[in-house]
């Protein structure tokens, strides 16, 4: 297969600029704070960190848990609750997805 952008394939892909995307509307939801967003009510103070925390230990056992029992798909869907919850952590903490990215390439 070719990296052709042209192919099916290349249509099929993800954009790898997801992850930058969602953590721009996490990064807005915590300045903006709309009433009703999931997103935004995790960084009420009366809930603050610590429900996050949980969210994430939660989301790392369905994580496991999927994996082994060899579920593809709830393996990809708990990942994807992982890594949102990850996200929202890292926000809180007013660090960005690029102090992520670099941690990540200097383990290259």
């Amino acid at each position: 297969m070719t990296d052709d952008a042209s192919s099916p394939a290349a249509e099929t892909e993800p954009d790898p600029q997801v992850l930058a995307d969602l953590f721009a509307v996490i990064e807005d939801r915590k300045a903006i704070r709309p009433e009703g967003s999931y997103t935004a009510s995790l960084f009420d103070h009366e809930k603050g960190e610590n429900a996050v925390l949980e969210k994430i230990g939660e989301e790392a056992t369905e994580v496991v848990l999927a994996a082994k029992d060899d579920d593809l798909d709830e393996l990809t869907y708990e990942s994807a609750d992982l890594v949102y919850h990850l996200l929202v952590l890292l926000s809180m903490n007013d660090l960005d997805l690029s102090a992520l990215l670099a941690e990540l390439e200097s383990r290259r």
